[in-house]
């Protein structure tokens, strides 16, 4: 699968979470405003940019910059260690977007993280695995995450929503200090707002297998990249180093686009932290 930003998108998104103007990016660039332009448009450059003076001043990684500039992927992950995990995309209006499927085995209870554009594909897999819905985890409100929630609620009238919406009803309102079980699995759930005032991870674990524990992100973070946010930027990279960065290195980190990576991947290579 693609990434969900090439280098261009993480010099603007820099940018604009540092609030530079982009007369002053160019300059530290050594390229003209017109070759900026094209450079965060495209994610290429006719000349090589000075990278070092160019992090510096909207804070990226020089080094981590100029290696995904050059074409880092992440590495390719197994997802037969996690046999009850499912990963869902669905693309509407020019926009790719995932929502994750898990259940326990044993006591086929399921939750559903997002919804995507439609749940089509989950409920399919939910009737196929004789599953029972319980959960829906919602990682933040912007439209493509949630366009199916009603039809997962009319489907299913007695799943259990979770969400930081501080428009939610009470019931539905995340707790912090909330274990939630899925059978044997728990779901735990950190606040990770900046790219969405309601922004929230969860982090599934206790695998039987002894698999890692996932962390579903929706858009705080992607693989060598990050959800844009303009207006928050210190918040969002504090949350994301503070509550997402902190897990064991081998967590699968699941984000709202673009390909599955790790946190240890995301400390090594990506030029935001």
């Amino acid at each position: 699968m693609n990434l969900e930003d090439h280098a261009g998108d993480v010099i603007r998104k820099a940018r604009m979470m540092s609030k530079v103007e982009p007369s002053a990016v160019a300059k530290a660039a050594g390229l003209t405003e017109a070759e900026l332009s094209t450079l965060e448009d495209s994610g290429k450059s006719s000349k090589k940019p000075n990278f070092a003076s160019l992090a510096e001043l909207i804070g990226l990684n020089t080094e981590k910059l100029e290696i995904f500039y050059n074409g880092w992927q992440p590495a390719e992950t197994n997802l037969s260690v996690w046999p009850s995990f499912r990963w869902l995309t669905t693309s509407e209006e020019g926009t790719t977007v995932h929502a994750y499927l898990i259940w326990d085995e044993v006591s086929k209870e399921a939750a559903l993280f997002d919804t995507g554009w439609n749940s089509d594909e989950a409920f399919k897999l939910i009737a196929a695995n004789k599953l029972q819905l319980k959960h829906l985890f919602i990682t933040h409100t912007h439209p493509d995450h949630i366009a199916a929630v009603a039809a997962v609620k009319e489907k299913f009238p007695n799943v259990r929503v979770h969400t930081d919406a501080k428009s939610a009803p009470a019931q539905d309102k995340n707790r912090r200090d909330e274990t939630i079980s899925v059978g044997s699995l728990r779901v735990t759930n950190r606040d990770t707002p900046g790219h969405a005032e309601d922004g929230v991870t969860f982090i599934v674990s206790k695998w039987p297998n002894g698999a890692p524990a996932m962390a579903i992100v929706g858009d705080a973070i992607f693989a060598g990249s990050m959800g844009g946010a303009p207006q928050h930027g210190l918040l969002a990279k504090q949350k994301v180093r503070e509550q997402i960065l902190s897990l064991p290195d081998n967590t699968l980190i699941c984000p709202g686009h673009g390909p599955l990576t790790t946190v240890g991947e995301q400390k090594a290579n990506n030029a935001f932290f």
